[in-house]
């Protein structure tokens, strides 16, 4: 994990050298004052050098005027330093996450996502800044405060050192019990930005319901969590400072006593002895900084982790050998497919069925019978447990996951549209199209004259997931969307379920322009859609119990009349 985390300095090499000279010209530039002063007491001050006294307070005055630059180059371009690894990180982490497979968002919260990439990252950022500078520092610092020491008075030096092994025994002591507190303490800000944003998402069923007193609840739950997982953090942390910070109290009492002793037995100058009431600071300050550094370093290496977490999943990778599938004409083929979803039975159960180019398949049946699944297992978004899906007799696993994509268009109940401009989310459909083209979709979707009532026509915002068009306007700009992608292979996957009458004959009029010409794959609740298909099948339980063309289904008197009779009893 150290590499992974020592990789992200290398594009950074000049910055961090800088910052690193520059932190270590500032530990050496500590030591000037209490030499200053050891020398004023001793020697200047006695023999009453008046002028060089005035000389070495100018001096130490210039030296302090170098130190302040140098710290003002520390922690700008430090943190400049931090964020831009921060910046990376979220890159990686983003690219990677780009290529995860579904079943990595089936099993995880958007909430507990985005907590790692900003919360997380942002306490790497820190660590990266301050990490190497605070153990630069603060070791040249103990060295030359060691070497200081020893040339006033050796003995009192080794009484001072002798204290570190207790320092050192607290500390790790303790570190392991932060350690896991602060772990916990990010699972729990993980899980309150999860039920932050389920609720913020959900707000306007939220309100229709009028069950604000229940997500309140809700949020309570994972907020006395976090409430609870940061005590335990800081008393962890508490226990930690208060211990160390007991310790190097102690030491000034130890130099206190034993260097009154010493003084007093004739073995230290006044001088000296002074100088070294002052300078032992030189070495309590940095242990100071190493143990708050432990804190951070805590923080820092738990976000750390749980961003390897996230990276180390496994992405999307397509079989060896795998190969562009090059023209798709949409002959499609099921032969004896299981799957099931992780941690649950089998949604599908050897089903076997086959698809010709610019046939139109509809999928009925009951919910959970495995309609959905179908449609996802086509794009490839997951793999088949047993079986082979093919298209145009190339068996998926054969061919990459990207050309397969690029043939196939979806358009589903659950409409996703960007918080962008209205073209920009036509254009999602591909990106390189030319404005006339975008016309063009919009127009064959039965949406351009809509947009043209807009004031700002096609630059028109539409907000996050489309909230301000109605539900047939943000289908329509979804079809648009497909037209522009132009693909051999429709999925219409219960496009007009959520739609009432007037808007669904709207929509299956542009539907029905999609359709033409190419394979599709339907999945209806509503039967009277799907009336003019090819052949329509009957799904339950993952299997095909009827198939046929409507008339055929109809005379059988099976499941398939029985759903049609059940849907249509009031007329």
């Amino acid at each position: 994990m150290l590499k992974r985390f020592i990789s992200y300095y290398r594009p950074h090499r000049l910055i961090f050298t800088l910052d690193m000279l520059a932190a270590l010209t500032v530990a050496l530039l500590g030591i000037i004052y209490p030499m200053i002063t050891r020398e004023m007491l001793n020697v200047l001050i006695p023999n009453r050098e008046y002028r060089l006294i005035v000389i070495f307070g100018v001096g130490l005055l210039a030296i302090y005027v170098i130190r302040m630059l140098l710290n003002f180059f520390i922690q700008y371009y430090g943190h400049v330093m931090g964020v831009r690894m921060q910046a990376q990180m979220r890159s990686d982490m983003f690219r990677h996450l780009e290529k995860l497979p579904y079943t990595f968002y089936d099993n995880n919260e958007t909430g507990k996502i985005m907590s790692r990439m900003t919360s997380d990252l942002m306490e790497i950022s820190e660590l990266a800044h301050h990490g190497p500078e605070n153990l630069l520092i603060s070791v040249i610092s103990i060295v030359i405060s060691f070497i200081y020491l020893w040339s006033i008075y050796p003995w009192l030096t080794v009484i001072i050192f002798a204290c570190v092994p207790f320092l050192l025994l607290v500390a790790m002591s303790l570190r392991k019990k932060m350690k896991d507190a602060f772990m916990k303490s990010r699972v729990s800000t993980a899980q309150i930005n999860a039920s932050l944003e389920s609720s913020i998402s959900g707000i306007r069923v939220t309100k229709a319901f009028t069950n604000a007193e229940k997500e309140e609840e809700k949020f309570e739950v994972g907020n006395r969590e976090f409430v609870n997982s940061r005590r335990q953090a800081y008393r962890a942390m508490g226990q930690f400072h208060s211990a160390t910070s007991f310790i190097t109290d102690v030491f000034n009492v130890i130099i206190l006593i034993a260097g009154g002793l010493f003084l007093y037995a004739g073995e230290i100058e006044l001088g000296d002895y002074s100088a070294f009431i002052v300078s032992v600071n030189l070495f309590i300050s940095p242990v100071m900084t190493l143990i708050n550094f432990m804190e951070q370093y805590q923080s820092g290496v738990t976000g750390f982790e749980r961003f390897c977490e996230i990276m180390d999943q496994k992405p999307e990778q397509d079989a060896p050998g795998a190969v562009d599938i090059g023209t798709v004409q949409g002959n499609i083929e099921f032969k004896n497919v299981t799957y099931g979803y992780e941690g649950g039975s089998d949604v599908l159960d050897g089903l076997s069925f086959s698809v010709k180019k610019g046939e139109t398949y509809a999928l009925v049946g009951p919910s959970g019978g495995g309609k959905t699944t179908i449609c996802h297992l086509i794009p490839h978004f997951y793999d088949c447990e047993k079986g082979e899906i093919l298209i145009d007799g190339h068996e998926l696993r054969s061919v990459t996951r990207a050309s397969v994509r690029r043939a196939i268009g979806i358009v589903q109940q659950d409409i996703y549209l960007f918080n962008a401009s209205i073209r920009d989310n036509i254009l999602y459909g591909r990106l390189d199209a030319t404005e006339e083209e975008v016309v063009e979709a919009a127009k064959r979707a039965n949406i351009h004259d809509y947009i043209m009532t807009l004031d700002e026509g096609y630059d028109t915002v539409i907000g996050e997931r489309g909230v301000r068009l109605s539900g047939g306007q943000k289908q329509r700009l979804s079809i648009a969307r497909v037209f522009l992608k132009n693909p051999p292979i429709l999925i219409l996957d219960e496009a007009t379920s959520a739609l009432d009458n007037t808007t669904e004959i709207l929509i299956q009029q542009a539907l029905d322009e999609l359709c033409r010409g190419r394979t599709t794959i339907v999945v209806a609740h509503r039967l009277s859609t799907i009336k003019n298909a090819d052949r329509i099948a009957v799904i339950a339980d993952g299997k095909i119990v009827e198939q046929g063309d409507h008339e055929g289904l109809m005379a059988e008197g099976g499941m398939y009349s029985e759903l049609y009779k059940l849907q249509f009893r009031g007329a």
